[in-house]
C-alpha cells in the first residue's frame, strides 16, 4: 500500500539533489569567470603597466642603444641619475629577463657612458650612492643589476661576434661598480673622505655578487673562451674577467674561503696565465702585486686545504692548475726562493694527483689522455683543443732558468777539500784521453771509492733532493712528455756532471756504500736519495744515447772520459747488489730505480764495447765465483737467473763461453742427439756436388726442421766427375762442407751480402733481391752460421758491428741511436752527418737538403724519401738531429729490413735468443770466428796429437814448434793457423776444444798417393829412418780434420822455407 509513495518520495529526492548539483555549478562558473576576468584585467593592467615603464625608461636612455664604448655623447641627452634610478626601479619590477634584455642592454649601455660624462655629478649613476634617501635602494638596484649582468654572461658565447661585444659591455658594468678608481664623484675636491665609504660599498656589491656563484658564471664564461687552441676571448674581456676575479680576494685580504674558490673555478683553466701574458700582459701585475703565487702554495701546502681543492677538480683541471702555478713561477723567478721548498711540495701533490687517474695499459675503462697517457677519466673535447697551450706551461718547469734556480745548489757544487778531480782540456786528443781514463779504472779499489763527508740533513742534500723526487713525479706523471722533461734537464750546462759529483759526497762513507746501506730502509730520506739516483741516471740515458763520438770522446761533454769510468763502476756495483741480494724481483718498491740504474749502465757498457774507455776487467765482479754462478743455474736460483739475463757482462768473458758451449751440450741431450753407449742418434744425410755447393746444400738442408739441424748431419761429396768421392765423414767432412758453403754465400761477389767501406766488414746487401728467393737464402745463411756456432767451429767471418747489434736485438731498445754505429757502416757518411749535426756557422738550410736518401742503384739514382713527403720537406737547424737520425736508420735498418729478419729468423732458429743475450756484439764476433788473440803455442802444443810416427819428442816436430815461436811474426802464426783450422783465430777457450783436435801426420809422398799410416810409415816415422829427402815437397793440410801433413825434412831451414811458403801460397784444404 506505500508502494507508490516511496516512488515519489525517491523522485523528489533525486529532482533537489539535481538542483542543488547545478546551483553549485553555476556558483563555480561564477567563480571562475570572475577569477578569469581578474587575471585578464591583471595580466592587461601589469602588461599596460609594464609597457609604461619601459616606455618612460626608453624616453629616457632610448637613444643610448646605440651609443659606442669609446664616443662621447652630449651631456644635454642625460636625465638625471634620480630620474633614471626611479625609472630603472620601475622596470626591474616588472622586469623578464627573456623579453627585456635588449631594453637591459640599453640601461647598461646608458648607465656606463653617464658615468663618463664630465661636471656634472647629477648625471652620474654613483652619485645616488652619496644621496642618504636613496643610497640604500640604489644599493639594491645595483646588486640586481650586477647580478642580471652575470647571468647574462654565464650563456653568453665569446666566439660569436655579437655576443662577444655583449660580454664585454656587461663585464664592463661589473668592473665600473665594484671598485671606485673610475669614479668621477671621488675626484671632486673634498670628496677623498667619502672613498673609505664608497670601496666598503663596493666590496658589499662584491660580496653579493659571491655568495651567488660569481667564480662559477666567470668559470663557465672562461671555459667557453679559453678551452680551445686560440683564446675566443678578447684582450679587454680576458682582463676583465681576471679582474673581477680578483677584487674579492684582494676586498677579503685573501680569505681561504676565497682563495680556494678562485684556484678551483679561475686557476685550474686551461693556458689563463700563458693567453694572459700574451694578450693581457698588464693583469698580471696584479698576480705580482698581491703576491697571489705565494699566497696560493701557503694555502695549497696545508694538506686540508689541498684535499679541499683536489675534491673539487677533475683530473685534467689539476694539471690546468699546474700549468698555471708553473707559469706564474717561471714569470716570478726572482720570487721563487723565498718559497722554493712549499712550491716544489706543492708541485709535487699536484703530479700525485694526476698520477692517481692515470693507468698502465689501455682498457675499457681508459682513454688517451696527451699529456698523462692512458687517463681513467673522459678528457673533454674542448679542453683536449687546449692541451698543447697547457704543455707549453708545463715544460717552463723544466725550462733553463727555472732548471738553474730550482738545481742553485748543485750548480754552486764545487768538491769538497781533499776529494780527487781531474781536469781535462776539452781539446785534448782522443788518445791522451783515453789513456788518462784507463789509467783512472784501473787504480785499486780505495782510489775509486767514493769520497763521502756530506750530512744528510743539511740544507743543500734536502733541497736537491727535492728538487729530484719533483723531476721524478714528473717524469712517472707526464708519461708523454719525458724526452722533453729529460732534454730540458740534459741542456742544463754542467748539472748532470756536478750532480754526479754530489751523488759520490753524500753520506759520511761516500755515494755507494750509502746507497746500498738504503736499499734495505724504507724512510722517506731513503726514497728522496733514490730519486737524486733515479733522475741522474735516466738524465744520463737520455743524453749518452744521442752523444756521437765527436761529444763523446773529443769534447768529452757533458761527462769527462774518468767521470764516465767512475759512474760505471759505481752503477755496475749497485746494480750488481740489487740482483744478488734479491732487492730487485721486478714487483717490489726498488722496481723503477734499478731500470733507470740498469739502463744507464748498459748504455755505458755497449758504448764501451763498441769503442772502450775504461781498462780490461773494469766490468767485471770480483767476489762472484763462476763455480758458485753455475751451481745456482743449475739449481734454478731466481737470483742468478736474473744476474746471467740482466748482467752478464761482470761475468768473465771466458765463464760466459763455458756456459753458452754447457746449454749447447743439455739441449743436445734432451734433443738425443748425442753419440754415445746407450744412443746413436740416426743422422741426416746429405750428397753435395763440389761445384754447386751451396744450391745442393741449400735444397737439401733449407727446409729440414731446427731440431734435424741441430742433429748430426752427415755429408757425401760428389766430385766433377760425378763420381762419389772416397772416405767416411766422421764430423770432418761436414766441417769442411760447412766452411766452404759459408765462405761462398758470404763472398761480396753473390751479392748476398757486401763489404762496409771502412773496415771491410759483411752485411747484408740491400740489392740482394735480384737473387731468386734471396729471403729463403738469408734465412739458410743464418742456419748455416747458427750450426757452425752450435757445434763450436769457428769460421773467419768477420761482421759489421750494426749488423751484430741487430742480430742481438740491441736495436729494439727504446734508447738505441743509429748514429752510433754508422761508423762501422760507412765512416765518410757519419763524419758528413756528423757535420750536419754540428753545423752553427751558418744556416742548415743553406746546404738545401731534404728529407731524402739518394744512392746509385745499379748505374740508376734511386731517390727514397725518409719521411712521407720528404723530398719537398727541406733541413733547416730544427729538424736536422732528426734528419741525421733518418738518415742513418734508413741505411742500417730499412733497406735490409727483410734480409736481416730472415737472416737472424735462421740463425735463432737453431742458437736460442736466451744465449744470445749473455753476449755484446763484440763478443758474438768471437763466438763466431774465435778470439782475436796472440796465439798460445804452449796450449796449442799441449793438446796436438801425433800420426805418422811423429812424437812430441821428434826432431821435425820439435823444429816446428821452434820455428812458429822464434822465427815466425804473429801474422805468420795467425796464417799457419788458418792452413790448418781454416781460420786465423784460436777458439774462445783454447785448443782443449778445438773440434776435431789438431794433428801432425808425418807423410812420405803427396796426398794423391798417400793411402794412409802403414806399419813401415810409422816406424820410418818415428825412427827418422831416411827413405829420401822430400826436399821438393811442401807441406799440406786437411782443414776439415783440422791435420797438418809434414815430410819428414832433414833440415831445419828445408822445414822453415818449404812451411813459410805453403801458408803464403795457402796450399792445402785437401780431403784425407
Amino acid at each position: 500500500m506505500f508502494a507508490p509513495y516511496e516512488d515519489k518520495k525517491a523522485s523528489f529526492l533525486d529532482e533537489k539533489k539535481s538542483a542543488r548539483v547545478n546551483r553549485q555549478e553555476e556558483i563555480r562558473r561564477d567563480q571562475s569567470a570572475t577569477k578569469i576576468q581578474a587575471a585578464v584585467r591583471r595580466f592587461l593592467a601589469v602588461s599596460s603597466l609594464r609597457k609604461q615603464t619601459q616606455g618612460d625608461l626608453q624616453s629616457l636612455i632610448g637613444w643610448a642603444r646605440e651609443v659606442s664604448p669609446t664616443s662621447s655623447p652630449d651631456k644635454a641627452k642625460f636625465a638625471p641619475a634620480v630620474t633614471v634610478f626611479k625609472a630603472t626601479e620601475r622596470f626591474l619590477y616588472f622586469f623578464d629577463e627573456k623579453k627585456d634584455h635588449v631594453v637591459f642592454q640599453t640601461l647598461c649601455r646608458y648607465i656606463l657612458a653617464s658615468m663618463e660624462v664630465e661636471g656634472d655629478s647629477k648625471i652620474w649613476y654613483v652619485s645616488l650612492a652619496l644621496s642618504k634617501e636613496h643610497v640604500l635602494p640604489w644599493i639594491q638596484q645595483m646588486k640586481k643589476l650586477l647580478w642580471q649582468c652575470c647571468c647574462y654572461l654565464k650563456t653568453l658565447r665569446p666566439d660569436n661576434n655579437d655576443q662577444s661585444k655583449l660580454v664585454s659591455l656587461y663585464l664592463n658594468v661589473v668592473v665600473i661598480f665594484t671598485d671606485t678608481t673610475t669614479w668621477k664623484v671621488l675626484k671632486i675636491k673634498g670628496s677623498e673622505a667619502l672613498r673609505p665609504g664608497m670601496n666598503q660599498l663596493c666590496a658589499n656589491l662584491l660580496g653579493h655578487l659571491t655568495s651567488k656563484d660569481l667564480y662559477v658564471i666567470l668559470q663557465a664564461l672562461l671555459k667557453r673562451g679559453l678551452e680551445r687552441s686560440q683564446p675566443t676571448l678578447k684582450r679587454a674581456a680576458l682582463a676583465a674577467i681576471v679582474t673581477i676575479s680578483m677584487r674579492p680576494l684582494i676586498s677579503t685580504q685573501f680569505s681561504q674561503h676565497l682563495l680556494t674558490a678562485f684556484l678551483v673555478h679561475i686557476l685550474s683553466l686551461p693556458g689563463l696565465i700563458l693567453h694572459l701574458s700574451t694578450i693581457a700582459e698588464q693583469t698580471l701585475l696584479l698576480f705580482r702585486n698581491n703576491n697571489v703565487l705565494e699566497k696560493s702554495i701557503r694555502l695549497l701546502e696545508q694538506e686540508q686545504n689541498i684535499r679541499i681543492v683536489f675534491n673539487s677538480l677533475e683530473g685534467s683541471y689539476s694539471l690546468c692548475l699546474l700549468a698555471n702555478m708553473v707559469q706564474l713561477a717561471y714569470l716570478q723567478l726572482d720570487m721563487l726562493p723565498v718559497i722554493m721548498e712549499p712550491f716544489m711540495g706543492v708541485v709535487i701533490m699536484l703530479l700525485a694527483r694526476c698520477q692517481s687517474y692515470v693507468q698502465n695499459k689501455q682498457s675499457s675503462l681508459t682513454h688517451w689522455h696527451p699529456v698523462l697517457g692512458w687517463f681513467s677519466q673522459r678528457l673533454n673535447p674542448t679542453l683536449n683543443e687546449a692541451m698543447p697551450n697547457m704543455v707549453k706551461q708545463l715544460q717552463l718547469l723544466w725550462a733553463r732558468n727555472m732548471v738553474k734556480q730550482l738545481f742553485s745548489e748543485v750548480l754552486r757544487f764545487k768538491p769538497m777539500a781533499g776529494t780527487p778531480t781531474t781536469e781535462t782540456p776539452d781539446t785534448a786528443p782522443v788518445k791522451k784521453a783515453f789513456k788518462k781514463a784507463l789509467q783512472k779504472s784501473s787504480v785499486k779499489l780505495k782510489e775509486m771509492r767514493s769520497s763521502g763527508g756530506r750530512k744528510l740533513d743539511s740544507p743543500e742534500v734536502l733541497s736537491v733532493c727535492h728538487v729530484c723526487v719533483l723531476y721524478q713525479s714528473c717524469l712517472k706523471t707526464l708519461t708523454q712528455l719525458k724526452l722533453d722533461i729529460l732534454t730540458g734537464l740534459c741542456l742544463q750546462e754542467d748539472l748532470l756532471s756536478k750532480l754526479w759529483g754530489f751523488i759520490d759526497e753524500l753520506g759520511p762513507s761516500g755515494g755507494l756504500k750509502l746507497f746500498l746501506e738504503s736499499l734495505n730502509s724504507d724512510t722517506e730520506q731513503s726514497h728522496q736519495l733514490f730519486a737524486v739516483l733515479s733522475l741522474s741516471c735516466d738524465c744520463g740515458s737520455h743524453i749518452v744515447a744521442i752523444l756521437d763520438d765527436m761529444e763523446m770522446y773529443e769534447q768529452q761533454k757533458p761527462f769527462k772520459l774518468d767521470e764516465l769510468v767512475k759512474i760505471s763502476s759505481f752503477l755496475n756495483a749497485f746494480a750488481f747488489r740489487l740482483l744478488w741480494d734479491g732487492i730487485y724481483d721486478g714487483k717490489n718498491r726498488h722496481t723503477s730505480l734499478f731500470h733507470s740504474v740498469h739502463t744507464f749502465l748498459m748504455l755505458l757498457y755497449d758504448r764501451d764495447c763498441r769503442r772502450p774507455f775504461t781498462a780490461a776487467g773494469h766490468w767485471l765482479i770480483k767476489e762472484l765465483k763462476p763455480s758458485t754462478l753455475v751451481s745456482e743455474l743449475e739449481k734454478g736460483k731466481r737470483r742468478a737467473l736474473l744476474l746471467l739475463h740482466m748482467m752478464p757482462h761482470v761475468i768473465p768473458h771466458k765463464d760466459r763461453v763455458i756456459l753458452f758451449r754447457r746449454f749447447v751440450t743439455d739441449e743436445k741431450k734432451a734433443l738425443g742427439i748425442i753419440e754415445n753407449e746407450c744412443a746413436s742418434p740416426k743422422p741426416t744425410l746429405v750428397t753435395v756436388h763440389r761445384s754447386r755447393m751451396v744450391e745442393d746444400g741449400f735444397q737439401q738442408l733449407a727446409l729440414l726442421p731446427p731440431q734435424a739441424l741441430k742433429g748430426i748431419i752427415r755429408v757425401k761429396f760428389v766430385n766433377d766427375l760425378g763420381l762419389d768421392e772416397a772416405g767416411i765423414d766422421q764430423d770432418g767432412v761436414f766441417k769442411e762442407f760447412l766452411e766452404e758453403i759459408i765462405k761462398r754465400v758470404f763472398d761480396p761477389s753473390l751479392n748476398l751480402f757486401k763489404m762496409t767501406s771502412g773496415e771491410e766488414r759483411l752485411y747484408p746487401s740491400p740489392t740482394s733481391y735480384i737473387q731468386e728467393d734471396h729471403l729463403t737464402l738469408f734465412e739458410f745463411v743464418g742456419k748455416m752460421l747458427g750450426k757452425a756456432v752450435y757445434e763450436g767451429i769457428v769460421v773467419e767471418v768477420p761482421f759489421a758491428s750494426f749488423f751484430l747489434s741487430q742480430v742481438l736485438s740491441h736495436h729494439h731498445s727504446a734508447l738505441y741511436s743509429s748514429i752510433d754505429e754508422l761508423p762501422s757502416l760507412d765512416p765518410e757518411l757519419y763524419k758528413s752527418l756528423t757535420f750536419i749535426k754540428h753545423y752553427v756557422e751558418e744556416d742548415v738550410r743553406d746546404l738545401e737538403l731534404t728529407f731524402s736518401y739518394a744512392e746509385d742503384v745499379m748505374g740508376k739514382v734511386v731517390t727514397h724519401e725518409l719521411m712521407p713527403g720528404g723530398r719537398a720537406i727541406s733541413v733547416t737547424d730544427d729538424n736536422k738531429i732528426a734528419y741525421v737520425h733518418r738518415v742513418a736508420h734508413f741505411r742500417m735498418h730499412t733497406q735490409i729490413r727483410e734480409q736481416t729478419a730472415a737472416f737472424i729468423r735462421g740463425f735463432r732458429s737453431i742458437i736460442s735468443p736466451d744465449w744470445l743475450m749473455m753476449f755484446a756484439a763484440p763478443e758474438l764476433q768471437k763466438l763466431i770466428s774465435g778470439d782475436n788473440t796472440e796465439i798460445d803455442l804452449e796450449d796449442l802444443k799441449k793438446y796436438t796429437q801425433y800420426y805418422g810416427g811423429f812424437h812430441p819428442a821428434h826432431r821435425v816436430v820439435i823444429w816446428l814448434w821452434d820455428i812458429l815461436a822464434k822465427d815466425f811474426t804473429n801474422d805468420e802464426r795467425k796464417a799457419f793457423l788458418k792452413f790448418v783450422t781454416s781460420c786465423s783465430k784460436p777458439p774462445l777457450l783454447g785448443f782443449a776444444h778445438l773440434e776435431p783436435p789438431f794433428c801432425i801426420r808425418c807423410v812420405e809422398v803427396a796426398d794423391d798417393q798417400d793411402t794412409g799410416d802403414t806399419v813401415g810409415s810409422v816406424l820410418r816415422g818415428f825412427f827418422t829412418i831416411r827413405k829420401r829427402d822430400p826436399v821438393n815437397r811442401l807441406p799440406t793440410s786437411s782443414t776439415c780434420f783440422n791435420l797438418l801433413k809434414l815430410p819428414n825434412y832433414q833440415k831445419k831451414s828445408t822445414l822453415k822455407e818449404k812451411l813459410r811458403y805453403a801458408i803464403s801460397m795457402n796450399t792445402g784444404f785437401e780431403l784425407s
